[in-house]
């Protein structure tokens, strides 16, 4: 209530998510994800084209704060050096203590551009020169997993979003075109509408994925998946929004927009279509973690983004043996942001719906 009070919050509907404790978490939580993954150059320790084959497998990297002698010092840490162990015939990871590597912030490293406009090569912590630097481990061609945790994120975590710019505005304007007009075109409409839905979208994300040229690069397979997510996803919001559209257009204000000589196109998107906006917020929080998860299972499979580039997906495939499970938890990371990003979408997403529709609190 302070925090409301100061900034002098108008909004009863912000004040009301505001309120929500758990929900606000979530959403910082997601902040922080999408900060890291749009400013993945200057927090990544290295390049995406990075690679130690000679250190496969290499656990994360211990950070000390304190001394041999119990005094609080400048953070450091120790490369790892590989040897093979003949009493039980694997290969063993032990700290070279001979020397330390002393941490650095804002530290120059390899070259990027800021947001794509601005040359740079400062990153936020880096070792000192000879120094290596695993805060995630490595996988098993020698890539450090926390680089590649961010550049993936971009993948991951963008590709809801642009799902949503095609499905929702074709699902808005399908659903309030059918519902406006009903009688014929309507069940022409909805029976097509339906035909889309009955088709098991994942199977087909599957089978289309399955048949692209092997030539194709992870950038064109990352558009071309967006595409087919947005095709299946809009039916079903059409769906609804055309059974919303059918109650809106016997309201007055349309009926008076009618006899005012309006054109139906301005009709439906200046007088009815806006009336819908809150289902449409919340259809919005609630689609994004489907699109998350449907990228994640197909690159997991194989069929999304290819390697060497990076997905949360593809990266946790590595984590689906039994060893790597027992031996390497940390190759799980992935997965773990994987729920971490559905379960904070949907736990605003039903804060979202508790606010702007009050009605399905009550009815539930």
């Amino acid at each position: 209530m302070t925090f409301l009070k100061k900034f002098q919050i108008k909004s009863p509907e912000l004040r009301q998510f505001l309120k929500d404790k758990i929900s606000v978490a979530a959403l910082v939580v997601l902040v922080l994800m999408y900060v890291g993954i749009l400013f993945a150059d200057f927090f990544a320790v290295y390049s995406k084209d990075y690679s130690n084959r000679k250190l496969s497998y290499a656990p994360p990297s211990n950070v000390y704060f304190i001394d041999k002698e119990g005094k609080f010092t400048k953070p450091y840490t120790y490369n790892w050096k590989r040897e093979f162990n003949k009493d039980t015939l694997s290969i063993e990871y032990k700290q070279d203590r001979a020397q330390k590597y002393y941490l650095k912030f804002f530290k120059k490293g390899f070259e990027y551009k800021f947001l794509g406009l601005i040359k740079c090569s400062r990153h936020f912590v880096l070792p000192e020169d000879g120094g290596e630097l695993y805060l995630l481990g490595l996988d098993i061609n020698g890539r450090d997993n926390f680089s590649r945790i961010l550049y993936g994120g971009q993948i991951s975590l963008t590709i809801g979003f642009l799902a949503l710019f095609i499905s929702f505005p074709i699902g808005l304007l399908y659903g309030g075109i059918s519902g406006y007009f009903g009688g014929r075109a309507d069940n022409i409409m909805m029976r097509l509408a339906e035909a889309i839905m009955s088709i098991p979208s994942f199977y087909l994300l599957i089978i289309l994925a399955a048949i692209l040229p092997s030539g194709m690069t992870s950038s064109q397979r990352f558009a071309l998946i967006t595409v087919i997510l947005a095709f299946i996803g809009w039916a079903g919001f059409a769906r609804v929004v055309r059974g919303m559209v059918l109650s809106i257009k016997t309201q007055d204000y349309v009926r008076a927009a009618v006899v005012s000589g309006c054109s139906r196109g301005r009709i439906i998107l200046k007088h009815i279509l806006p009336q819908t906006s809150s289902y449409v917020i919340i259809a919005m929080a609630l689609s994004i973690p489907s699109y998350i998860l449907a990228e994640s299972g197909l690159s997991f499979l194989g069929l999304g983004i290819q390697q060497p580039d990076a997905s949360w997906g593809n990266m946790l495939k590595e984590a689906q043996e039994f060893a790597n499970i027992i031996y390497r938890p940390w190759l799980l990371t992935p997965g773990f942001l994987i729920f971490v990003a559905v379960l904070s979408y949907n736990l605003i997403g039903d804060t979202i719906r508790d606010v702007l529709d009050p009605k399905s609190k009550i009815k539930a």
